[in-house]
């Protein structure tokens, strides 16, 4: 693959016969959408057997999930995994999950192209799953939006309310396995089909014989996360002077109250520290490009001279499958797997339309080559790589 036929793949613009403005007006983050046909003829780029492959290696996260397992029901076992294990499961009632795959297979990270209708940097990992007759992950919910896509045989998916941490579990099992599941929908999806659930929406998909389903989830992170991240890099920044104060001090009712006009002093103290919309942007815009899977970003592009005798030449480097880059305009800043580097605007927003750096673009900001300079740094921290190298980095098959 290089970056050139990975990006020539053009986003939707239909789900189904409604467009994408309509989805994200109407659906998007509000309720569950049904998409027949949504790729008609679609080929699984993966099967079931290709992706037993993938789960025998030790740099790929993958899970086996039995509902009537040895040690009681909803069984999980984390990979990597051996042909013995698989030799050994049950002819029905299991599933096998592997996270990244856009990151190995070529033909599925260009399904992200797909949906680039939601900003890249929302856009997480491709997760694929086979499940045997009547396999499933039982009835459940996320906590992010998910495009369901069939990819090989059918599966019948229900979906049921909205649930969060007060719904009863399943006890004995790691998994959040609803015990109460009220189906109010049921559809069975076949392949090129595609099924999409925002947050919360509890749903269960039963394999009908053998199948394979594409998940292309999304980026929510938490509230409790992103308040203590941010805390500490703005605080970090703030002068030792910024400090409480009330100069609107009135007599206290009670010297021993914290008073509601306490509370809202304190609140626009927050409002106010908060106003720092430059330090806002840097640091979302790190913490959302930060690699999900950072071993898989060590691909070698090889050494400076290399990569720009390479460009010299006619080459092209591309953005590591187990990178996510992003940008913003003020300041001009290009993130890249979590760092923030200073970068022309145009070139930023370029590369990350492209995914690809070539000499064109060493000819137009010259500095981008400068030693130790943005595409040293982009190279040697394994973010840009040569294209060649994909094609000798896929794992073994099974």
């Amino acid at each position: 693959m290089t970056a050139s036929v990975y990006r020539s793949i053009e986003p939707l613009t239909h789900l189904g016969e409604i467009p994408v403005e309509t989805f994200l007006r109407e659906y998007w983050q509000k309720k569950p959408l049904l998409i027949r046909n949504a790729f008609p003829g679609f080929e699984s780029p993966i099967s079931g057997e290709e992706l037993a492959g993938m789960a025998l290696e030790e740099q790929i996260e993958s899970r086996l999930i039995e509902e009537c397992g040895i040690d009681g029901p909803w069984q999980l076992r984390n990979g990597p995994f051996t042909e013995e294990d698989f030799f050994s499961l049950p002819k029905t009632h299991w599933t096998l999950l592997v996270q990244a795959v856009d990151q190995w297979i070529p033909e599925v990270a260009e399904l992200k192209n797909r949906f680039r209708f939601i900003p890249d940097w929302r856009l997480d990992d491709v997760m694929i799953s086979y499940a045997a007759d009547q396999g499933s992950v039982g009835p459940h919910y996320d906590f992010y939006d998910v495009f369901l896509l069939q990819a090989e045989g059918n599966r019948r998916w229900q979906l049921g309310p909205k649930a969060d941490a007060s719904s009863p579990r399943v006890e004995g099992t790691p998994l959040n396995i609803l015990s109460e599941f009220n189906a109010e929908s049921s559809w069975l999806l076949e392949p090129g089909d595609m099924l999409y659930l925002p947050p919360q929406y509890s749903h269960w998909g039963i394999a009908e014989g053998g199948c394979t389903t594409i998940s292309i989830g999304f980026r929510a992170p938490a509230a409790r996360t992103m308040l203590e991240d941010l805390a500490a890099e703005l605080g970090a920044g703030l002068p030792d002077h910024y400090r409480y104060t009330d100069p609107d001090l009135n007599l206290p009712t009670n010297p021993a109250e914290i008073d509601s006009d306490t509370v809202a002093r304190v609140q626009r103290h927050l409002a106010e520290w908060l106003q720092q919309p430059q330090n806002i942007a840097q640091w979302f815009g790190a913490i959302m490009t930060e690699a999900k899977y950072p071993d898989t970003v060590a691909i070698d592009a090889g050494s400076a001279e290399d990569w720009r005798e390479h460009l010299a030449e006619g080459g092209a480097l591309i953005l590591n499958p187990g990178s996510r880059c992003a940008f913003c305009r003020d300041p001009a800043t290009l993130f890249v797997d979590g760092e923030s580097l200073p970068a022309p605007l145009l070139f930023a927003e370029s590369f990350c339309g492209s995914h690809m750096v070539n000499q064109a673009d060493i000819d137009s900001h010259p500095d981008l080559a400068a030693t130790d300079g943005l595409l040293d740094q982009l190279v040697s921290q394994g973010s840009l790589i040569y294209p060649e190298l994909l094609e000798n980095d896929e794992p073994d098959e099974e």
